[in-house]
């Protein structure tokens, strides 16, 4: 099964709630970049309590691009969000991070542009998905990296069930390529929302899965 979500990275509350009121028409579902200025060269907004009220309308995902992203797990669960992804590169205990993920909705790990998958180390059994980065993190609009690929290739080899997601250029023609190499949910920001009709951006994108 793919799964398109709408990315949202935002500095303000403002700019978040119009992209949210937006998406809610035509997605299920909402992927949530936040930044620490820790990860990478970049802030957002971060906090969790104004999306408590879009959390029955929409299954809330949170891109924890943050240092020790453990520490936000339960503010913004309590918010409402279900799934949960942590970068391994700014993340101190991967195991610990998957077991409390767990006990609040799904967990997944991500890891970015230049981080290898071997830098993993919770078995893929362990895990509800891998988010990953098909970009450098920290900014939207950023060109796809189609050595990234070779990553999604290698998970899944090792595992023909885990959902894999990609975050990072994704558009209308890199779609194409993530799906082929493996990856079956697929966050987009900019190409949806960049755009007079996002629901027609984001209906190319499903349709281009399906095919």
């Amino acid at each position: 099964m793919f799964e398109i979500i709408p990315g949202i990275l935002e500095k303000d509350w403002a700019g978040i709630e119009k992209k949210i009121e937006m998406a809610k028409t035509f997605a299920k579902s909402i992927h949530l970049d936040i930044l620490d200025g820790k990860f990478a060269p970049n802030t957002t907004f971060l906090d969790p309590f104004p999306f408590s009220k879009y959390s029955k309308d929409l299954l809330l995902e949170v891109h924890l691009m943050v240092s020790e992203p453990i520490n936000y797990l339960k503010p913004f669960a309590k918010a409402g969000f279900r799934r949960f992804i942590g970068h391994i590169e700014k993340m101190s205990d991967q195991k610990k991070f998957v077991a409390e993920g767990q006990l609040l909705g799904e967990v997944g790990l991500a890891i970015d542009g230049p981080t290898s998958v071997d830098s993993i180390k919770v078995p893929l059994d362990d895990l509800d998905y891998i988010l990953i980065m098909t970009i450098k993190a920290g900014f939207s609009g950023q060109a796809f990296m189609a050595e990234t690929l070779e990553k999604i290739k290698a998970i899944r080899e090792k595992s023909a069930t885990i959902p894999i997601e990609v975050d990072g250029g994704i558009n209308d023609q890199t779609i194409i390529q993530a799906r082929d190499a493996g990856a079956n949910r697929f966050s987009a920001t900019s190409f949806i929302f960049k755009n007079q009709n996002p629901q027609s951006q984001f209906e190319i994108l499903q349709d281009l899965v399906k095919e």
